[in-house]
């Protein structure tokens, strides 16, 4: 059943816990994201990627992960990941989305101030509700390169940020990256302090797939009420693809390939969500 982004943010801070947000490409991972939180009667946010909905059949993507979240028991937010185009967003909001990352976190301040206030002037009329990203959380979302962490969130900046804009939640930056780490992650734990000292909105951690457990559980502990997660679910959807690829080709057998395929990401976000449940 859909939930909007900010209840899943509140219920987590209220656990002193983080929402997990799993990212996904086909019925496959959309299946085992919603088989596990249902297992883990917890609420979870289904990431689509803007490389994801602008490719061929993304539009169908979005309605069959919309529809899923309907059909299931599990409490979700279907969310447009890291958009920085306002057509995209709008594109998503039609087709059903409960919640957009605006990210311009590559214009300069007041742009990316400017242009998360349009994206919540466009999500409004649908109920729905916008994240923000300031600083820069380097490396790719679809495809997993080794990447060195961006420019760190200013504290001062994200309070005017969030306090003119709306944003609902804030993506930060400190330390983390997306896909792989190009050395050993080093989190800004101090400098998460002190944004969550002058922020109103929850904080939301990217590139939690190349994090320690550890560092995770210390992340939440500071304050990350959403942690998103990605090249892991695909990394565990490719392994047992190759896994089992040879013993379905006798027979063609596509049901078998996919079943395993759902069965290793729902594997996959169990084992985060316990770890995101503090």
């Amino acid at each position: 059943m859909r939930a909007s982004l900010s209840d899943l943010l509140a219920e987590a801070a209220e656990r002193q816990a983080a929402v997990g947000a799993f990212t996904c490409y086909n019925l496959e991972t959309v299946t085992g994201a919603l088989e596990a939180a249902e297992s883990a009667a917890c609420g979870v946010v289904l990431l689509i990627s803007p490389g994801a909905l602008a490719a061929r059949g993304g539009a169908l993507l979005l309605a069959a992960v919309v529809a899923a979240v309907d059909r299931s028991s599990a409490r979700a937010c279907v969310q447009l990941d890291h958009a920085a185009n306002l057509d995209l967003i709008g594109a998503a909001l039609q087709a059903g989305a409960g919640a957009v990352m605006a990210d311009g976190s590559r214009l300069g301040f007041e742009e990316n101030i400017a242009f998360v206030r349009r994206a919540v002037e466009l999500a409004r009329p649908y109920g729905a509700q916008v994240e923000a990203e300031l600083g820069r959380v380097e490396g790719e979302e679809d495809v997993a390169v080794a990447a060195a962490a961006g420019a760190f969130t200013d504290p001062g900046q994200a309070h005017r940020l969030v306090q003119v804009s709306d944003a609902v939640c804030l993506a930060v930056s400190i330390g983390n990256v997306h896909g792989t780490y190009a050395s050993e992650p080093r989190l800004d734990f101090e400098r998460m302090d002190a944004i969550r000292a002058v922020v109103s909105a929850p904080l939301a951690l990217h590139g939690a797939s190349g994090l320690p457990e550890q560092m995770v559980r210390e992340a939440i502990a500071h304050g990350a009420r959403k942690v998103n997660v990605n090249t892991e679910l695909r990394q565990s959807y490719l392994a047992v693809t190759a896994e089992h690829l040879l013993d379905v080709s006798d027979g063609a057998n596509v049901m078998a390939l996919n079943r395993a395929q759902a069965d290793a990401v729902a594997k996959t976000v169990a084992e985060k969500l316990a770890i995101f449940a503090g």
